[in-house]
C-alpha cells in the first residue's frame, strides 16, 4: 500500500492527569490546534484532518511548503495553529475552520495566518511508520522551520516541562514511548496527553433533566457588572448527591441576561460548584467544562 495514495488517519492519543517522568519517553508541548496530515510534493500540498476531510482550500498560506521538500514526496504530521500575543489562539482558529468565502478566508491569511506544528513524519518516499520514533525525528529534524513550518521542540523532563506550560497557561504536553512505531488510526498508550485542566467555580442558573438520560445538563453563569451571564453547560451524573441538592433548589425564571430556552428548568442561582475546563474563549464561555463539585 502506498501511504501517499491513500487517505490515512493519524495516530490518536490516551490521556492522563499524573505527569512522570521516564527515560523511554521524550515530551512535547501540546499545542491547541486542529490535528491534521500534510501530503507534500513538488507540485501541491493536501491537508486533510484526523477524519481525512480534505482542508487545503481553508489554509491557502499553507502551499508554500511544497517548496521545503524538493523532489520528494512526504507525509507530515501535526498541528494547524494561529498564534496570537505569542499564543496559540483556538477561538481565532475555530473562525476560520468553517469558512467558504474565498474573501474571507484571505482576509484571515493575511490577518492571521496559521502555522504547521509538525512532530512527525510518516512518508519520505516510502513508509517510515514501521520505524521507531526516535528514527522519525531524525529524518524530519532534516526539514527546516520557516514561517508555516514549525517543528515542535524535544524535552526529556516531563514534570518540568508541565510546570512551564502551566506558567505560560498553555494547552498542556504529550509524552511519546521512544521505539514507538506509528499506528494508523488507532488510539495507542504510546502516546499519552496531559492537559493543563483549571478549575474555577460558579453558580447553577438552571437544568435540563430527561427521564431517558442518565445525566443531567447544568446551566452555570457567573455574575458580572451585578448581571448573571451564562458561561457553560456541563453535564452531572443523576447518581450523584449533587443531583439531588439541585433538584431541591427554588424554581424560577432565568435569571440570565444572556440565556433563555423553554426546555429548561431555571432556578435560583444560589447554589455555587466547581468546574474544570481547558481554557475561556473570548466571550466568557468554557471550553471542555467538566463538573466537579457543588461548594459547601
Amino acid at each position: 500500500m502506498d501511504l501517499f495514495k491513500k487517505s490515512i488517519k493519524p495516530m490518536l492519543l490516551i490521556e492522563q492527569e499524573k505527569v512522570f517522568n521516564d527515560k523511554d519517553y521524550l515530551y512535547e508541548i501540546k499545542f491547541d490546534g486542529i490535528r491534521a496530515l500534510l501530503y507534500i510534493d513538488s507540485d501541491s500540498v493536501t491537508i486533510k484532518n484526523r477524519k481525512t476531510y480534505d482542508m487545503t482550500k481553508l489554509y491557502p498560506e499553507l502551499n508554500i511548503l511544497k517548496k521545503i521538500v524538493g523532489n520528494k514526496k512526504c507525509i507530515f504530521d501535526g498541528e494547524i495553529v494561529v498564534m496570537d500575543n505569542g499564543k496559540p489562539s483556538f477561538s481565532k482558529l475555530q473562525e476560520r475552520s468553517h469558512l467558504k468565502d474565498l474573501k474571507k478566508i484571505k482576509y484571515f491569511e493575511d490577518n492571521y495566518p496559521v502555522t504547521f506544528v509538525c512532530f512527525d513524519i510518516l512518508y519520505e518516499n516510502n513508509d517510515l511508520t514501521n520505524k521507531t520514533l526516535i528514527e522519525r525525528k531524525k529524518i524530519l529534524s532534516k526539514y527546516k522551520d520557516n514561517d508555516y513550518f514549525v517543528k515542535t521542540k524535544i524535552f526529556d523532563d516531563g514534570i518540568k516541562l508541565f510546570k512551564s506550560v502551566k506558567k505560560l497557561d498553555l494547552e498542556g504536553i504529550i509524552a511519546k514511548k521512544k521505539n514507538s512505531t506509528y499506528t494508523i488510526g488507532e488510539r495507542v498508550n504510546d502516546w499519552i496527553k496531559i492537559k493543563n485542566i483549571k478549575d474555577d467555580d460558579y453558580y447553577i442558573g438552571g437544568y435540563l433533566d430527561k427521564d431517558d438520560s442518565f445525566v443531567i445538563s447544568l446551566l452555570i453563569g457567573e455574575y458580572k457588572d451585578n448581571k448573571f451571564k451564562f458561561v457553560s453547560k456541563v453535564t452531572l451524573g443523576k447518581k450523584k448527591d449533587d443531583y439531588k441538592i439541585i433538584k431541591k433548589a427554588k424554581v424560577c425564571k432565568s435569571k440570565f441576561l444572556d440565556f433563555d430556552n423553554p426546555e429548561y428548568t431555571y432556578i435560583e442561582p444560589t447554589i455555587k460548584c466547581t468546574v474544570s475546563f481547558l481554557e475561556k474563549t473570548k466571550n466568557g464561555h468554557l471550553r471542555h467544562p467538566i463538573f466537579k463539585n457543588i461548594k459547601d
